[in-house]
């Protein structure tokens, strides 16, 4: 199936006021009015452009912090209004936009416990229908693109035209210092597949720990994001949710200080012409590599053509574990990460396997006239 064709778009279009990077900051949950006027006014000033704030909010355990509600609305966009900053919120059901719209919240985001389910997806775009409003939508809790790429195309066929896309990490079961792992190459693939979408990094809910936060904003900004989504709250230790991961006010300005924002492009001719060799250096060695790898899946295909011959399972467990053994301390002398030689190889086992599948299930001709 074909994906969608968004049109060229910008985060200038939304007329919030723009700098690159996009900046999108405020607590995690709107808890009082004077909570939300505080951060406000501490967040003022032009550098922030969207002032954040969660009015609904799905936790896993009942008993959790569930959002204040739609009084929190009002004291929301109140905030925004008072301190010259437009407002956003979380939406994750259809009467949710209908609040949020009553009271106008000036751009929604749709969350990655909603991205997942496609149903309340196009409740929440059928309820959007003929609204000029943003949307930004997260990527959903396990790492499926399709599913992101899919929520998009729902809003964009509901005729918003203003959409970003949310990185903010994917759930996992592996022991990691992230709380939700980065997985970079799949917003990477969004991007290549939807050229024309912003992208927003959200290093709060990826790291879940405000010390992680400045090295993944970084990571972002290095691969060419638009902007950033970060939790400020006036009291972290005092939040009422995800208090790990919210920045104090000041905390938050002395990290986008700190920021290095780069350029995707450069007039430098000198800079230019070394790239340019370099690149062609990096496309002979990739055609020397698909050489190699054509050469290596011919052999496998030579042994597994042995194996049929002997009777033989296409899988042997204890070569495999040898390949990996050898592979990973081979690569890591040659300064190749260990998850890198492990991925690769993994991926060059399963090619393997499928080209002795292939010779193993080829029924031979026993027609000499073939």
């Amino acid at each position: 199936m074909q994906n969608a064709v968004f049109r060229n778009q910008t985060l200038k279009e939304w007329n919030l006021g723009f700098s690159h990077p996009f900046i999108i900051a405020g607590p995690c949950g709107v808890e009082t009015e004077s909570q939300i006027q505080q951060v406000a006014a501490e967040l003022k000033g032009g550098r922030v452009h969207l002032l954040r704030g969660g009015i609904w909010k799905p936790r896993t355990r009942p008993d959790s912090f569930q959002g204040i509600g739609k009084d929190g609305l009002r004291w929301l966009k109140e905030a925004g209004l008072k301190n010259a900053i437009p407002v956003t919120v979380e939406v994750a059901h259809p009467r949710h936009v209908e609040e949020a719209l009553e009271v106008g919240i000036d751009v929604l985001w749709i969350g990655a416990r909603t991205t997942v389910n496609p149903f309340l997806v196009q409740e929440i775009a059928d309820a959007l229908n003929g609204v000029n409003v943003p949307v930004m939508v997260k990527n959903p809790i396990n790492p499926d693109l399709e599913l992101w790429i899919g929520a998009l195309e729902r809003l964009e066929r509901a005729g918003i035209t203003k959409l970003a896309a949310v990185h903010r990490g994917f759930s996992t079961s592996d022991k990691s210092r992230y709380r939700n792992a980065p997985n970079w190459q799949i917003p990477i693939e969004l991007k290549r597949r939807l050229p024309a979408m912003p992208l927003i990094c959200d290093p709060s809910h990826i790291s879940g720990n405000r010390k992680l936060i400045q090295s993944v904003a970084q990571n972002a900004l290095d691969l060419n994001f638009d902007g950033l989504m970060i939790e400020v709250h006036p009291n972290p230790s005092a939040a009422l949710s995800d208090k790990e991961q919210q920045l104090t006010p000041p905390a938050f300005f002395e990290i986008l200080d700190e920021l290095i924002v780069r350029q995707p492009r450069t007039d430098d001719v000198v800079f230019l012409s070394l790239l340019e060799e370099l690149r062609d250096r990096i496309d002979k060695i990739d055609e020397d590599i698909l050489v190699l790898m054509a050469e290596r899946m011919r052999v496998a295909r030579e042994i597994g053509q042995y194996k049929k011959e002997n009777n033989m399972t296409i899988l042997q467990v204890e070569r495999w574990r040898e390949i990996l053994q050898t592979r990973l301390q081979s690569g890591q002398t040659k300064e190749l990460g260990s998850d890198f030689i492990f991925r690769l190889y993994e991926l060059i086992h399963q090619e393997s396997i499928q080209h002795q599948t292939q010779v193993m299930n080829r029924m031979e001709s026993t027609d000499p006239t073939l």
